[in-house]
């Protein structure tokens, strides 16, 4: 007798066609418990962050996701508080949580787990969790920028060991939220993944033909553009290096400038948002990706989509990215201006350099960014 998969609640402020890694990780995720029967269901708001897409409130995917979206006000708001952790949680948590309560007061038999998407989702989770008495895993995806000993510090401490188990996607998150006093024996770490059937080496010639990209040494951006995301000093830096092409795709609060600074400079070109769906062809079409983050990231998944096609890295050494890349695939250096120049120009004029990279990737994906890594996750889960 085979025994019965549990319900998850996947709860998260962000998930598809709002774009970005967490939603992409979301993404898999559904789909991977999808197709090992466990039946799920999504609780979130509309595209926040990414503008002019086509969402529906109400969605049914694969076997059993039911994915349920709350239209939501405030493009790009989100980006303006994140600084702000009380008014960032007045602008996500409260409306989210009403809505979740409804569902839940409705279809809550049906849940056995909650699985919240980071502090905003894992504060809702806390209240649901003690209503309704259902299991709560919590995932972090990101470094906070906190005093230790203030209020919002004390906030999470408390969020955190509210939870049944939280998951930890680098070593620096897992040290941070352990300096707040959480339970050591709540911690449990995991691991993004990529489909690294779709994410796989292709014919960079007919990649580079069919998204229209020139046949010269090309160096490739995916992300957000926000500032601390690098995207500004990138562009500064392409300005400097008229002989490599460089190509942006996001979109965010710094979309104006990299906009403004391709139709200036002939060796850059801004691709607009792309769906995550479509990228590997933009990966393939590349020499070098570049991740010049300017803050700690959890860990950075664009860099794995990267590697997994065959695509070496230069980058940020901060937060989580280190622990995702290491230097048989990656240069990554402290993100200032002259780091990345250097290193993007070293590649640039040492092809030999750059075969070694290449050479390592594919083997590098496989053995650390496979589906073998849901199962850090789905072993919490059991009842």
């Amino acid at each position: 007798m085979v025994d019965k998969k549990p319900g998850v609640l996947i709860l998260s402020p962000f998930f598809t066609p709002n774009i970005g890694g967490v939603e992409s990780h979301l993404d898999d995720l559904v789909s991977a418990l999808d197709k090992r029967e466990y039946k799920v269901f999504v609780q979130t708001y509309s595209p926040i962050t990414t503008s002019n897409v086509v969402w529906e409130p109400r969605e049914k995917k694969g076997g059993s996701i039911e994915i349920t979206r709350y239209g939501w006000v405030g493009k790009n708001l989100f980006h303006q508080l994140e600084n702000y952790p009380f008014l960032d949680f007045l602008y996500l948590a409260p409306y989210l949580l009403f809505r979740v309560f409804i569902f839940m007061s409705n279809r809550g038999r049906e849940i056995d787990v909650i699985h919240a998407q980071g502090l905003n989702a894992g504060l809702v989770g806390v209240i649901l969790k003690t209503i309704f008495r259902k299991k709560l895993v919590i995932s972090l995806h990101a470094v906070y920028e906190l005093d230790g000993k203030s209020l919002t510090s004390r906030a999470i401490a408390w969020i955190a060991n509210q939870a049944d188990k939280v998951l930890w996607l680098s070593k620096v998150i897992r040290e941070q939220i352990s300096s707040l006093g959480v339970s050591q024996e709540k911690l449990g770490k995991y691991k993004y993944w990529v489909d690294i059937d779709r994410f796989s080496p292709k014919d960079s010639k007919e990649a580079r033909k069919k998204n229209g990209i020139n046949e010269q040494f090309t160096v490739l951006f995916v992300g957000r553009l926000i500032q601390k995301k690098g995207v500004k000093l990138l562009v500064d830096i392409a300005k400097e290096l008229s002989q490599i092409q460089f190509v942006l795709i996001g979109n965010g609060p710094e979309e104006q400038y990299v906009e403004k600074s391709s139709k200036q400079n002939k060796n850059i070109q801004f691709l607009g948002k792309i769906k995550n769906s479509e990228l590997h062809e933009f990966y393939n079409s590349a020499d070098i990706f570049c991740f010049p983050s300017l803050y700690d990231e959890g860990f950075g998944r664009v860099g794995m989509e990267a590697v997994s096609c065959g695509l070496p890295v230069v980058g940020s050494n901060l937060g989580g990215i280190s622990e995702a890349l290491d230097d048989t695939v990656s240069v990554l250096v402290n993100p200032t201006h002259e780091n990345l120049k250097i290193a993007i120009l070293e590649l640039y004029e040492n092809p030999d350099a750059i075969k070694i990279l290449k050479k390592a990737c594919r083997d590098y994906a496989i053995k650390n960014f496979s589906i073998n890594n849901l199962k850090l996750i789905t072993k919490h889960y059991a009842r």
